[in-house]
């Protein structure tokens, strides 16, 4: 069992603290707290899973908090049902199944755990929670403030983010510390993004390259949590991010940068994806993903992009010039 699970919340901490330096208390309630719990429920979720493996109907089941810490209370839409008055409870159904078909038609990858895995959302987590969130087994959606933010869970790309953590608790399971756990905030903003250009019919040169944009609002409003074309322009991100391994985060919080850090494999896949095409980058990461180690650091990420590189060039279902670009974007931000 991975000693060090991924507690995965969209907006870190790192930003809650750097608002209240500034003045802006939101009054979050403590994700201490919440890890704790969540960890020790994803670990018998876990060993139960083991135990009693599940083939599930690949559905997407919606359920209402009702604004309490409760999960699975009131189910509120399933596989199949009208439309919802609640326009929170139709955009988590709506964003799944976007989620659930890029996975499937474009990487051939079976719900989350490729197993037909049901899709579980509970939206109005809490009073005016800010943050989603996935804790192992299912999505978790706060409402927003209202001033400092909004509508998790109607933004497409925090749900693709939160479902790819799922996807990579599947897959490599990486470590959720120091630069493997950076790694798997990056994946999660790798097919965030991916996913988001997919269905809004955009490419690398068109999109945006933001994550997050759409839940700022107030005196936030017009920038991202993250961008994976500019990390460290604090005028563009709430949080910036290091681009380039010289200046990358050495300290203790946020469980050893797993947030801060992601900037740097994030713009390497922007770069990547500028020369080969996001989609094409898409395909390469992530089978990439299915090889790494649950420890892997992020020359391992290259080496394994590397590796798989060779093989989807000969299947010639990425471009010959793959390497080339590769190098040169792991270059750029110096982990090779």
């Amino acid at each position: 069992m991975n000693k060090y699970p991924c507690r995965c919340h969209f907006i870190p901490d790192v930003v809650f603290k750097e608002m209240k330096k500034e003045g802006i208390d939101v009054a979050q309630p403590s994700q201490t707290g919440l890890d704790k719990s969540m960890r020790t429920r994803r670990q018998g979720l876990m060993t139960f899973a083991r135990m009693m493996p599940d083939v599930g109907n690949n559905e997407r089941l919606v359920f209402d908090s009702q604004n309490t810490s409760s999960l699975r209370l009131n189910q509120v839409r399933k596989e199949g049902d009208n439309p919802s008055v609640d326009l929170d409870v139709n955009a988590v159904y709506d964003n799944g199944g976007i989620v659930r078909d890029y996975f499937k038609t474009v990487l051939g990858w079976d719900s989350i755990d490729n197993n037909s895995m049901d899709l579980v959302s509970n939206v109005h987590y809490l009073m005016k929670y800010n943050n989603a969130f996935w804790d192992g087994e299912q999505m978790i959606f706060g409402d927003g403030d209202g001033t400092n933010f909004k509508h998790f869970a109607r933004a497409l790309d925090v749900t693709a983010h939160e479902l790819t953590h799922g996807v990579v608790q599947y897959t490599a399971n990486l470590e959720y510390k120091n630069q493997s756990g950076a790694l798997n905030e990056h994946f999660a903003d790798v097919f965030g993004t991916a996913i988001k250009q997919h269905f809004l019919k955009q490419n690398e040169m068109t999109a945006n390259w933001l994550i997050g944009e759409s839940c700022l609002s107030g005196r936030f409003a017009g920038k991202a949590i993250r961008s994976m074309k500019s990390p460290n322009d604090a005028t563009v991100v709430m949080m910036p991010q290091p681009d380039n391994m010289k200046i990358i985060y050495k300290g203790t919080s946020d469980n050893g940068g797993v947030h801060i850090n992601s900037g740097i494999p994030n713009h390497a896949f922007y770069l990547a994806a500028m020369g080969i095409g996001t989609q094409n980058a898409a395909v390469l990461w992530f089978e990439a993903l299915k090889i790494l180690k649950s420890t892997a650091k992020f020359k391992d990420l290259y080496k394994a992009l590397t590796k798989v590189a060779k093989t989807l060039v000969i299947a010639k279902k990425i471009p010959a010039s793959t390497q080339v670009t590769l190098d040169a974007a792991f270059k750029k931000v110096g982990i090779i």
